[in-house]
């Protein structure tokens, strides 16, 4: 999706409203893909003024409470959604389509905030329960085992580090005694 800046839009809208061109003449000369995107901006424009075509740098979070007095108006009323986006101060007219469509469909929890990003594969429980499990009598033996040999190899290995260590030692002499 193209991004536009505020200046720009503000020159397509003031095109616009001074009667240069319709939404569709608009958006050819100005190289924008959609027509509709002009009418949002004129749409915006003309209800919150220049706030209307600023960008927004985060998305805003609506009460649960918010959303249904926005849904219950629009089915209790034969409003468009374009105008009641325009009373309530909502930029996009998407949003409260999908609010409607959600709350048909789910009823009042359609309206609830949903969970973002990719579902978690193993849930909180299942992985408490793998993290503490007791040793049994069998277990604790076998880890003394392999403890006691763990400590045998190690008393392996200085022994043999020590041996080599003297034997390189007694070949260097050697070499020296030889080169005297």
């Amino acid at each position: 999706m193209a991004k536009y800046s505020y200046e720009f839009k503000r020159k397509v809208v003031e095109e616009y409203l001074n009667g240069q061109g319709g939404y569709g003449y608009l958006a050819k000369t100005n190289d924008i893909k959609n027509h509709e995107t002009i009418r949002r901006w004129v749409n915006a424009y003309q209800t919150l003024g220049d706030e209307g075509l600023l960008r927004s740098r985060r998305n805003k979070d609506y009460s649960i409470d918010f959303k249904l007095e926005v849904v219950q108006s629009y089915l209790t009323s034969e409003v468009s959604y374009q105008s009641l986006a325009n009373q309530y101060g909502i930029n996009n007219p998407d949003l409260l389509t999908r609010w409607v469509l959600d709350y048909r469909k789910y009823g009042i929890d359609g309206l609830l905030p949903k969970q973002r990003g990719r579902p978690p594969k193993m849930s909180k429980k299942e992985s408490k329960t793998k993290k503490t499990q007791p040793f049994t009598h069998d277990a604790a033996q076998r880890l003394k085992e392999l403890e006691e040999e763990n400590y045998k190899l190690r008393m392996e290995n200085d022994i043999l580090k020590k041996f080599r260590r003297l034997r390189l030692e007694k070949t260097k002499q050697q070499t020296k005694n030889s080169q005297d």
